[in-house]
């Protein structure tokens, strides 16, 4: 067991930005609006964490930065899909072009560089350990040692599981999902619950933008390698509620901890190893759909 504890101790690691960013595309499916646009809100959110760090050297500073990034990103996402009433996959898939593409002037006139950008000085960030948990094997690795990211993450999706299931808005905004007629007949707008998924779904993404450049201590481009596309998948092989995803993302960051841990002691070619979660993922959709198809027969 004692070996196991790395590679679950990794996984943690590995699935927050998956987290975040699959606690706010929560709210946007729940309320009938699928957010395609994950992946460029956490690019986002990368880029701008850490070009606020690289000028004012805070971190506050970063995490704002990168927050409001993704926040501007998704009001425009929301603004053309539900006030010009435009394709929402149409503008989600637009939303992360423009990402990628500002990110590559922006970063070039900032930088003078369309590649690595990296942070001086950046200090690591520090793992926070649980005194009652952290001697106990498995356990220890799983819920302690981790970084302030990590359990921010797993704060936000306690807090989604409240307000989605406890809270008048909550109720509201998994309406619109199923029945908006009803809501509008109420005298509420749906429109306005699904504005507001978007910007969540925002703010979790680019918190964990943040997290993918400061836990490394650079911006990589294209540093989100597929986690917003993922995180969909996560939504719903979790069935679409908060700690069914957050099982989903643990599999995923077990899954890609295998993949960095076989590089170098496996006898095959690289790019399958690195292929394994994302083949992971095919899989497991595949096996998903099986099993509702079967079990509603």
């Amino acid at each position: 067991m004692k070996a196991l504890e790395p590679a679950l101790h990794s996984a943690v690691t590995i699935m927050t930005p998956l987290l975040f960013a699959a606690t706010g595309g929560l709210f946007c499916e729940l309320a009938g609006m699928l957010n395609i646009a994950l992946e460029g809100l956490l690019l986002a959110g990368a880029f701008f964490s850490a070009a606020a760090f690289y000028y004012t050297g805070s971190l506050a500073a970063s995490l704002a930065a990168a927050a409001a990034a993704s926040l501007v990103l998704s009001f425009l996402l929301a603004a053309s899909a539900l006030k010009l009433r435009s394709n929402v996959f149409i503008a989600g898939l637009a939303a992360n072009l423009l990402a990628g593409g500002l990110i590559a002037v922006l970063s070039h006139y900032l930088f003078n560089t369309k590649g690595v950008v990296l942070l001086p000085d950046i200090p690591s960030l520090p793992p926070l350990d649980i005194p009652l948990i952290k001697n106990i094997p498995v356990i220890g690795a799983l819920f302690s040692g981790h970084s302030f990211f990590v359990y921010l993450s797993w704060i936000l999706l306690l807090a989604a599981r409240l307000v989605l299931l406890r809270t008048p808005f909550g109720l509201r905004l998994r309406s619109c999902g199923k029945h908006a007629e009803a809501l509008d007949s109420l005298g509420l707008k749906p429109e306005t619950y699904r504005f507001a998924a978007f910007l969540i779904s925002g703010f979790c993404c680019g918190i964990g933008g943040a997290f993918l450049s400061l836990n490394l201590g650079a911006f990589v481009p294209n540093m989100s390698s597929g986690k917003g596309w993922i995180a969909l998948v996560v939504i719903f092989l979790g069935g679409r509620k908060p700690l069914g995803l957050f099982a989903a993302v643990f599999v995923f960051g077990l899954a890609e901890a295998f993949s960095n841990y076989a590089q170098g002691r496996l006898n095959v070619p690289a790019d399958f190893i690195l292929a394994l979660p994302y083949l992971f993922t095919l899989f497991a959709m595949i096996a998903v759909s099986v099993f509702y198809t079967l079990t509603k027969r």
